[in-house]
Formats: structure tokens, sequence, C-alpha cells
């Protein structure tokens, strides 16, 4: 039996979830948490064999999770699941120790294939992850551009390209105005930017940005 901790601030797709699980006789939903915080607090506090981890959730984000758990429990399973390509957070949260990545569109054709995967102690990664992954490893690739940025400021910097003010940036991430000002002009500084406008217009160039 695969038992699985859940973490997702959504509850319809927590509940959708569930009943995709309910016809798979050997896993199990034993955990659930809806936002960052009760998420570390309850894996801390026992084992799963797989964890679902949603990246985009209020106070710690997913990224902050994983890198807080690898930390105290190295050998846990860690399946992200995010609404952002894999362009955006898939090198993020394999860098984290991540042991798979599926988007939330990808996540009902493929999950029962990649929950058993990373059970058996495998990485879970499309082919496009892949190649990506490989072309880091050779060591040929700087850090330039938002591979600079932390994961707190590259979240900042899609939601402020979204058209997302500082106000709603910070409620929705639990976090003060003055928290998001600074991170946004530690990501200005790090970009050589000097306003929201160049942020938008480099994340959309790039394509990073999900409509």
């Amino acid at each position: 039996m695969i038992n699985l901790f859940v973490a997702d601030d959504h509850t319809m797709f927590r509940e959708m979830l569930k009943d995709s699980l309910s016809h798979e006789p050997d896993v199990i939903i034993k955990g659930e948490a809806n936002n960052g915080e009760e998420a570390l607090r309850k894996l801390l506090a026992a084992d799963y064999d797989v964890i679902l981890l949603d990246i985009a959730m209020p106070g710690l984000n997913g990224l902050e999770v994983l890198s807080k758990l690898r930390a105290a429990k190295p050998q846990s399973k860690v399946l992200m699941l995010s609404m952002y390509s894999e362009d955006q957070y898939a090198l993020r949260a394999f860098r984290a120790g991540a042991s798979g990545y599926l988007t939330k569109n990808e996540a009902t054709k493929e999950l029962i294939s990649a929950i058993h995967k990373i059970a058996q102690g495998e990485k879970y990664v499309n082919s496009q992850v892949a190649a990506k992954l490989l072309f880091q490893m050779t060591g040929v690739e700087d850090k330039t551009g938002h591979e600079k940025l932390s994961n707190r400021e590259y979240e900042v910097m899609l939601m402020i390209a979204s058209g997302k003010s500082i106000k709603q940036i910070a409620q929705e991430l639990k976090l003060s105005v003055s928290t998001v000002s600074t991170l946004k002009k530690r990501m200005l500084t790090k970009m050589n930017m000097k306003d929201a406008s160049e942020i938008t217009h480099y994340v959309l160039q790039e394509g990073l940005l999900t409509q």
C-alpha cells in the first residue's frame, strides 16, 4: 500500500485527487494540508511513502516546504504539482530535491504512473524536463536572468508580471507589504531592471507566464 500525503490550498483539487485515487487499490491518502506551514508540521511528525506538494501555497510555498523537509528528512519522496509549466518551476523543484514534477493539467493523465514510479525510488521526469536537466548538468549553463533569483523572488516576479499589485501579492502569499516590496527591490537589482514594466516585458519575452 502506498500512503500519500497531499498538500494543496484548493479543497476542490484535493477532492478531485481523492476521487481519482479511489479507484487505485494500492494507493491511499493518509494525510492532508491546505497551507505550507501545516504541511511541514505534519510531514515532520509522520512518514509517508509519497508526498504530493503544490508549489503555490499561502505562507510557505511548496519549494520552501520541500527544502525544509529534505533538510530534516532527506529520503522524502516528493512529487511537485503546479499550475505552472515545466519551464517555470521544474528545474527549481528538482534542484530542491523533488522526485518528480507534474502540471495540474497533466495530473489527471499521469498522476498514477508518477506516484508508482516515485514510490519505487525512481524519478518522474518528462522528456522536456529531462533535456533541460541534462543540459544543466553539463555545467555549460550560467546563471543568467531569472536564474539568479531566489524561489520567492521568482514567484513574486511572475505575480507582478501577471498584473498583481504589491498588496495583492502580500495577501495571497500571507506576507507583509514591506516584505514583498523588499523582494521586488532585490529582484529588480539582480535583474538590472527599473520597474514592473521591464519585469513584465522580460517574463513575456521568455515565455515564463502561463496564460
